[in-house]
């Protein structure tokens, strides 16, 4: 549901967590045991004797839990509300919160039925979506949208409009008109004049009116982001795929809703090259094959138990490595960042020894409480297995809406 009157505590004090995982790869798990947020940025990191904890309008105690970022989604495609034609579901985005997702990208609002493919009709479309989805956070979730897929008939000007409209991101290239290397390529030289991100559908159609995206076409169009490299559905050859990990240095962004062979050989590939750096994880949802709550965990799980990844290294995929190629101010535990936290642990029963065993093992971990900006949005997931530990809401006092 829209929740944009939650009760936003000035000082968050998290403590007796067990395990903080920090999104960062140089260093992925963090020597700390309590974080603080002030006015829903991180103030302070460290163990609790070396950090202010006094004057806490909100504590929780972990009780030996984990901390991670929130996860992002590097891949979605909204359109209007937490409801998608796709599917005719309702509460898709609240229900990825619940999967632990507290940021995510619009890689095209191209479910609209009836989307308009004019110029001023796709640009009119990409600024209602960017400014409806910012000003309304549906469990809290902060979706950035409006990302308009590109047509034939777009020049200059129109990039530059956009911008000034406060449009960031094109939908994928390919699912629109746009089709070639060189038109494509002309196209993301405007966007990124105008500081515009790119992405570019790859593999074979995803849907009517979509088109196949070979290596030679994204190498040509040179876009910021690699769109499912491993398919959405349907993959690319392997020979290509490793073409395009090494031809280029653009981010290489891995979807549930692919090809699950081609998203273990590129995070091997990148793997070999030392470039860990560059993968980005996202669901591609809501899509044929439906709405995945848990979606970004899953791919955490599937890139650590058949990728021979370490869990700690996977979680940074969807977390900081996004982060940092999106330009958000989100997805790192550091000072002056958005506090924007998953509490979880090992599944109940799981076979694992402690939360990263049992992720590198294939189990889902359990969420125990979801932080967007300081604001607690869910305690129990709906949607992961039972935690084997669960952070508890310890005082409250007096809090300001958020």
């Amino acid at each position: 549901m829209h929740s944009q009157n939650k009760i936003r505590p000035r000082k968050l004090v998290i403590r007796n967590i067990g395990l903080m995982l920090s999104g960062d790869l140089a260093n992925p798990i963090l020597e700390a045991d309590t974080i603080v947020a002030t006015d829903g940025i991180i103030s302070a990191v460290g163990p609790a004797k070396e950090v202010d904890c006094e004057g806490a309008d909100l504590r929780i105690d972990a009780h030996g839990c984990a901390l991670a970022p929130g996860l992002i989604d590097s891949h979605v495609h909204p359109v209007f509300g937490d409801w998608t034609p796709r599917q005719s579901q309702i509460g898709w985005i609240d229900s990825a919160m619940n999967g632990g997702v507290t940021t995510m990208i619009s890689a095209g609002e191209v479910h609209l039925p009836g989307r308009p493919r004019d110029i001023v009709g796709l640009k009119a479309l990409a600024v209602t979506a960017q400014r409806a989805f910012a000003a309304a956070r549906f469990g809290g979730v902060k979706v950035i949208a409006g990302a308009p897929v590109l047509e034939e008939g777009l020049v200059e000007s129109d990039f530059a409009d956009l911008a000034k409209s406060g449009v960031t991101l094109l939908g994928e290239i390919g699912l629109g008109s746009v089709k070639t290397g060189p038109r494509a390529a002309e196209m993301v030289r405007w966007a990124r004049k105008y500081g515009i991100q790119s992405t570019i559908h790859t593999g074979g159609p995803s849907t009517p009116g979509s088109h196949y995206i070979d290596k030679d076409v994204v190498l040509e169009a040179d876009p910021d982001i690699i769109g499912h490299i491993n398919g959405g559905h349907t993959a690319l050859p392997i020979e290509q795929i490793r073409c395009l990990c090494e031809g280029c240095r653009r981010g290489l962004e891995i979807v549930h809703n692919g090809n699950e062979r081609a998203a273990l050989y590129a995070a091997r590939t990148a793997g070999e090259m030392k470039q860990l750096d560059r993968i980005i994880l996202g669901t591609d949802s809501p899509a044929g094959s439906g709405v995945q709550p848990t979606g970004i965990l899953r791919m955490i799980a599937l890139l650590s138990s058949v990728g021979d990844i370490p869990a700690e290294t996977a979680f940074c995929f969807a977390t900081g490595n996004t982060a940092r190629m999106r330009g958000l101010d989100c997805g790192l535990i550091e000072v002056g960042r958005r506090a924007d936290f998953v509490l979880l642990d090992k599944a109940a029963h799981s076979s694992g020894a402690d939360l990263l065993d049992s992720v590198g093992k294939g189990d889902l971990p359990g969420i125990g409480m979801v932080v967007i900006d300081g604001v607690v949005r869910c305690q129990r997931s709906r949607n992961t297995p039972p935690a084997e530990r669960l952070p508890e809401l310890v005082s409250s006092i007096a809090m300001r809406a958020a």
